[in-house]
């Protein structure tokens, strides 16, 4: 079909001045002296600027954009301001077939819009096509402008006051993986008006918790403007993690007490955060958008210029890549896209203050035509640019298309999600033979991943559980998810979740098994927490926080994803135990190290970074790693090993961690250390509250309990006057 249909309804009278303007920046721009408008479409043939009144309900005025310079269509407005409501109907053909979808009867958003007023209405009309036809290539001649949201022109003045980022090491950073609404909504100590909101996020309540337990950096679930999707709301229910991004410029209103002011609350929020020491990460969805494939809506991208903002089929451009399972896949390969990506990571950093993203799909970022590559031009971009190469870059390197899995393969700079360490330490402490030696590597920052072309051990970011999956609770009171109230008869969420129940499935009154559940938990908190590399703590999982054995709770904004608030005495407990992780964390550089170790005798210093131990005070030995049946070792961290690249002995603490997954006792003989006299505890899971103290003694047994770890530090010879 090729096809050009103007709207039916007569444009408003122009009562505006109007000038030529400039073609940057795009989006629309207050100088001052009036709003500059700005769009990228290389296909379009007229761009008309819709303006409303201060309802957003009623068309004032339609412009046509005067210029087209280098593929930018835009215009200036002396006579507008911040506040002034608009949006875009775009012109061009209309031929599917070869990858273009522009409909001038769909009213469109800004990609650049800073902020979004109103909601869509899942009505036929905002389908670019005849919705109930299901042929895509079929003209909808319906205005679809009463039931889309529209975009504000803001004033992005805002009193920062001294406010500086904290660039925190990567080597002292905690990551606290968390959601704005979930975390606040039951808070007692939050103003019920604030509960969900950004402002409810810095009550000195929740600023106060997150220091007791050592975090350092908060990682929000994304809060960019993202779209309910149809079919959850047919179900009554909701897109509640927001994985379906419709404007990567725009906090969402939802998350804000005053929603028309979301844009400032959030800046408040960062200011309070940093304030506090706390870093500010954003959960990013810059691999696909809520416009879904050749039969979902158009909003915005697909509107505009559907054939540059999308990778299509090379041989049938009707249809959309769907590398990330969700329709469609943004094409980064082109440069206005790329540079709408980093314009958006950009304006976070410098307007907005964040200090880091998390980029879900990251490989997407990564992915050229031919494939993932390390050098591909996104990746490139971020390694070059002053302001993204200087904050933290956190990427999910993994998606849906083919060489999708991508761990250990991100370029200098990077960090990455580590689902290797997730799967292991889950198969370790759930008793799994043959987990021990992969555990030890997990362990000691996953150097077979990453060190690579001079990267760290903090670029392994270290996690037992995520927002995706099962929380800490219930990873250790759950054999099997139980994901019925999604609607999906229990089809959707992982299966494969590595998880124990200890013996009963769901709550339980038996004491013996929340004894042993409290010990797990323990264990893979201390697991985490006393590993190389970068922690991630999924909130709430520090006092045991359960969705009920919902590994997939996406679309729950209920009871079923909110942090239940209410801490039985276990929960007290286990929050204690955090605290006392961090702690031992952020004192003992060894636990932290920002060399890779490599149990390798320094001949010069005389001593190794590490060592391996048996049960017996000896060093492994190749068929004990081996045995499929060992569950048991211990790690000697030497604190007089070389800690930098400067070729000198160290003078930090030695450690001992002893782990053992057996479900019985076994007896650990403590090795002798020079310029050590004894060993003092730490910390044992078996034993939370017992900070230990007494002094034992090189050569004896340390009867280290079935499922459970211990950390041991080396006292220093008495030295003789």
């Amino acid at each position: 079909m090729n096809r050009q249909q103007e709207i039916v309804q007569a444009p408003a009278r122009q009562r505006s001045r109007l000038r030529e303007g400039r073609g940057f920046p795009l989006g629309a721009t207050w100088t001052g002296l009036g709003v500059n408008f700005a769009l990228f479409s290389a296909h379009a043939t007229k761009v008309e600027l819709c303006l409303f009144d201060d309802s957003g309900q009623h068309e004032r005025e339609r412009i046509e954009l005067p210029e087209f310079t280098d593929e930018v269509w835009h215009g200036f407005l002396p006579d507008a301001r911040p506040g002034t409501i608009y949006a875009y109907r775009v012109h061009g053909p209309y031929e599917p077939a070869q990858g273009h979808r522009f409909n001038p009867n769909k009213l469109l958003l800004d990609p650049y819009a800073k902020s979004i007023v109103g909601q869509i209405d899942w009505n036929p009309a905002v389908f670019g096509y005849t919705m109930e036809s299901g042929d895509d290539l079929t003209f909808d001649e319906r205005d679809s402008a009463p039931f889309v949201p529209r975009c504000r022109v803001i004033d992005p003045a805002f009193t920062w006051g001294d406010d500086r980022p904290l660039h925190t090491p990567w080597e002292r950073t905690l990551v606290y993986e968390t959601h704005v609404r979930g975390y606040t909504k039951q808070h007692p100590a939050v103003p019920e008006k604030l509960r969900g909101t950004f402002r409810g996020l810095t009550d000195p309540a929740v600023l106060d918790h997150l220091h007791a337990i050592g975090v350092t950096a908060v990682e929000l679930l994304p809060i960019h403007t993202f779209v309910n999707d149809s079919y959850l709301i047919e179900k009554e229910l909701t897109n509640f993690w927001g994985y379906n991004t419709l404007s990567f410029f725009s906090p969402a209103r939802r998350y804000a007490s005053v929603p028309d002011f979301a844009f400032s609350e959030l800046k408040e929020m960062v200011a309070r955060f940093h304030d506090a020491g706390i870093e500010v990460i954003l959960d990013v969805v810059y691999n696909h958008t809520a416009e879904g494939n050749q039969l979902g809506p158009t909003l915005s991208f697909k509107g505009i210029d559907n054939a540059s903002y999308y990778r299509l089929l090379p041989d049938q451009p009707r249809y959309y890549i769907n590398d990330t399972g969700t329709g469609n896949t943004l094409n980064l390969s082109h440069q206005r896209v790329l540079q709408m990506v980093t314009d958006s990571l950009r304006y976070w950093v410098q307007e907005m203050h964040v200090d880091g993203f998390r980029f879900d799909l990251g490989t997407i970022l990564g992915r050229e035509p031919y494939g993932f590559d390390e050098g591909g031009g996104f990746l490139d971009s971020c390694r070059q640019d002053p302001v993204l190469s200087s904050v933290k870059l956190i990427a999910e390197p993994w998606d849906c298309g083919p060489g999708g899995y991508q761990v250990g393969r991100f370029p200098p700079g990077w960090a990455e999600w580590n689902d290797r360490y997730r799967d292991n330490v889950r198969a370790y402490w759930k008793g799994d033979g043959g987990a021990m030696a992969e555990f030890a590597t997990r362990l000691t920052g996953s150097a077979d991943l990453f060190n690579r072309r001079g990267r760290k051990p903090w670029a392994s970011v270290n996690f037992v559980t995520a927002h995706d999956g099962f929380t800490l609770n219930d990873l250790v009171s759950y054999n099997d998810k139980h994901n019925a109230a999604n609607g999906e008869d229990n089809r959707d969420g992982h299966s494969d979740n590595r998880s124990w129940n200890c013996g009963a499935e769901g709550p339980t009154e038996d004491q013996a098994i929340t004894a042993l559940r409290e010990k797990q938990k323990r264990n893979f908190l201390a697991t985490l927490l006393f590993s190389q590399g970068t922690p991630m703590l999924l909130a709430g999982d520090e006092f045991g926080r359960t969705q009920q054995g919902n590994n997939n709770a996406y679309c729950q904004d209920n009871a079923i994803s909110w942090v239940d608030w209410d801490h039985d005495d276990h929960a007290q407990a286990l929050i204690r135990f955090v605290g006392r992780l961090a702690e031992l964390r952020r004192t003992y550089p060894v636990l932290r190290q920002s060399r890779f170790l490599s149990a390798a005798f320094n001949e010069q210093l005389g001593v190794k970074d590490s060592s391996w131990l048996a049960p017996s005070g000896e060093e492994m030995k190749p068929e004990q790693w081996a045995d499929p049946m060992a569950r048991c070792f211990a790690v000697l961290l030497d604190g007089r090993a070389q800690m930098s690249g400067v070729r000198k002995r160290g003078s930090e603490a030695t450690l001992l961690l002893m782990a053992n997954a057996h479900h019985e006792e076994v007896a650990f003989t403590l090795p002798s250390v020079p310029g050590g006299r004894a060993w003092s505890r730490l910390i044992d899971t078996e034993h939370p509250d017992d900070d230990g103290g007494a002094e034992l003694k090189f050569g004896r047994a340390y009867g280290l309990a079935g499922r459970s770890l211990a950390l041991l530090l080396l006292k220093a010879s008495k030295t003789k006057k």
